[in-house]
């Protein structure tokens, strides 16, 4: 598998005096969430997204066509960064957390639950802008948290290792000894990981685990959107799982990678499934 790899032009910005890129990062995400609830979600995304943002609904598709055809609604959705992390050089940054959906507004009470996953990269006027936003439903949880934990510093990338050629084993491995075993050997050993319909999980044991679950193959395309900086990474496109029995799952994923220990790993793992047509 080829990786179509964007380059980022890396831009000297003045930073904010006393404020870390991770801080940045997850200020960002706190005043979006901020702004939803004070300006309406429509709002909020159309002004903290990139130009060539996307999300998925179910499909991939690009994010300021859609949400400017949305309307207005009275509906609130409330969603908090539980964990975040931004590359070394502050180009690319993520964050993930919960979320809850109120369907008649801000004091009804929550009816939709899940967990979001958003990509950042930092624009030329130094602001962070979203660039992927994907996430997943499940039950009720047993709370809602704005707790947050920090993550394991990294180490930079002095030997300009490569995410791609590790992304690219990975797909290699996937297809010739199957997904357990790519997994097995890219996955880092805190990796988050989300299933549709499943609580977020934590944990490369516990992410094998969910994987011998599936009873099938999985492959994906020949060519796969991947951004690449410093020591943090992303791959996003389509996958398809033919299992032993039943219908085919056609879905999204996003992968993040990051430079741990002089090797790349896989530190957060989406995998939304589309769902089928309806007659």
């Amino acid at each position: 598998m080829k990786l179509t790899v964007l380059i980022l032009v890396l831009l000297t910005v003045i930073p904010i005096f006393g404020q870390t890129d991770l801080e940045k990062v997850v200020a960002a995400e706190r005043a979006f969430a901020k702004t939803a609830l004070e300006k309406g979600t429509r709002t909020a995304f159309l002004e903290f997204m990139s130009n060539d943002a996307v999300v998925f609904n179910p499909e991939r598709t690009l994010a300021k066509p859609f949400w400017t055809a949305r309307q207005p609604t009275a509906a609130a959705l409330f969603w908090a960064p539980n964990f975040a992390d931004v590359s070394s050089n502050g180009i690319l940054g993520y964050t993930t957390g919960n979320w809850e959906w109120r369907a008649k507004g801000r004091d009804d009470s929550p009816s939709a639950f899940g967990n979001f996953n958003t990509v950042w990269v930092r624009q030329p006027s130094g602001e962070y802008r979203w660039v992927v936003d994907i996430g997943i439903s499940h039950d009720k949880p047993p709370k809602y948290s704005e707790d947050f934990t920090p993550p394991k510093p990294g180490g930079g990338n002095p030997n300009n290792v490569s995410a791609a050629d590790s992304a690219n084993r990975f797909y290699e491995v996937t297809a010739k000894q199957g997904l357990l075993k790519a997994y097995s050997t890219f996955a880092d050993s805190d990796v988050r990981f989300f299933r549709e319909n499943e609580f977020p999980a934590q944990g490369k044991s516990a992410l094998l685990d969910r994987v011998k679950k599936y009873k099938g193959t999985f492959t994906f395309p020949k060519r796969s959107t991947f951004f690449e900086t410093a020591d943090l990474a992303y791959a996003n496109d389509s996958y398809t799982f033919t299992p032993e029995s039943g219908p085919v799952e056609t879905g999204n994923f996003l992968q993040v990678w990051k430079l741990i220990d002089g090797k790349w790993k896989i530190v957060l793992d989406v995998f939304k499934p589309i769902p089928p047509k309806t007659s």
